[in-house]
């Protein structure tokens, strides 16, 4: 522990290296490091802590609210407001954006998170995470509104998340790469424990929602028959299958060992209207910058994600991600 480096020191050595670096970024992802803390907390007391189960309401997504939704989109609206290093959020819990009290100092960048993925896992005791995007707030800007939040992913500051299960992790991206750092539960510590993070080019695990098989467009169903044939396929091995229904565990087990995780667009959320099911500002985006910088590639099936100019906070996109062979081959097979 005493040769450690911490999620800190690691992001300071960083900013010493940029020109002209104010280090209020650093001090943005150590705010975000305090939430994630903070949430991994009240997540393994569970239901001695009474977390479990739903509560009355429902979110902006119209989807019946978790009680460790609240708690842990509060968490993340708490460390950001009373410290003047953001201009405003915006949550996947809320409807619109929001703002920094009048009394504190705006800061240059603007939040977006996702702050309990896969919180329907939470009462079976399986992974979640928190997934999280920083982008730069216009110049100038004293008041930002919902149009200044609307970035192509390739503005990202930085993206990252952090996953609760064994241990509890963050990864994250400024644009120089991936690493990934563990909590350490005595000191209270994110600790550098998997530096430059790399996806191998090929794969043969894919992950995906197998029970809406029925709906997928014929690319994606032609990828996954020629992966389940396995070794007596076209593609001549095996694959494994795996779900957790947790994008933040998905896209954690891509940069540990590699493989594909695909959400793609199908005739059910075409029936509803839905560009997707995943949101682009604050699920899709930082994933992709992530994986990208990890070398791996990230699209819609037609179009690369991080290009994708959004049109509202919740927008939903498409998206298959992971290994950059599997992904090109997927992207092929809807341009054929």
């Amino acid at each position: 522990m005493i040769d450690s480096k911490t999620l800190t020191q690691f992001n300071i050595e960083e900013q010493q290296k940029i020109s002209g670096a104010t280090g209020e970024l650093t001090l943005v992802i150590s705010d975000i490091a305090t939430a994630c803390k903070a949430i991994s907390n009240g997540l393994k007391n569970g239901a001695l802590a009474d977390m479990l189960g739903s509560l009355d309401n429902e979110n902006v997504q119209g989807e019946t609210q978790k009680k460790m939704d609240v708690l842990s989109n509060d968490i993340m609206l708490h460390v950001h407001r009373h410290f003047g290093h953001v201009a405003a959020m915006a949550s996947e819990e809320m409807e619109e954006i929001v703002y920094i009290p009048d009394n504190v100092k705006y800061g240059k960048y603007l939040v977006v998170f996702d702050p309990l993925d896969g919180s329907s896992n939470m009462d079976v005791n399986a992974p979640l995470g928190t997934i999280f995007s920083v982008l730069r707030a216009p110049a100038g800007i004293t008041s930002p509104t919902t149009q200044d939040f609307l970035q192509p992913g390739t503005q990202q500051v930085c993206a990252g998340y952090a996953v609760y299960g064994p241990s509890t992790m963050m990864v994250l991206t400024t644009g120089n790469g991936v690493n990934g750092f563990t909590l350490s539960q005595d000191i209270g510590e994110f600790i550098l424990t998997h530096p430059q993070i790399r996806i191998p080019e090929d794969a043969e695990e894919f992950a995906v929602n197998m029970s809406n098989q029925r709906f997928w467009e014929a690319p994606v169903k032609r990828y996954i028959d020629e992966c389940v044939q396995g070794k007596d396929g076209p593609r001549g091995k095996d694959f494994n299958m795996r779900w957790v229904a947790c994008m933040a565990a998905e896209v954690h087990r891509i940069l540990m060992r590699g493989g594909i995780f695909m959400y793609p667009m199908d005739e059910k959320l075409k029936a509803k209207g839905l560009g997707g099911k995943l949101r682009l500002m604050y699920e899709a985006n930082p994933m992709s910058m992530l994986v990208e910088q990890a070398g791996g590639a990230s699209t819609t099936g037609r179009e690369r994600i991080l290009d994708l100019q959004p049109d509202d906070i919740h927008q939903r996109v498409p998206v298959v991600l992971g290994a950059k062979n599997e992904v090109e081959r997927v992207t092929r097979y809807h341009q054929e």
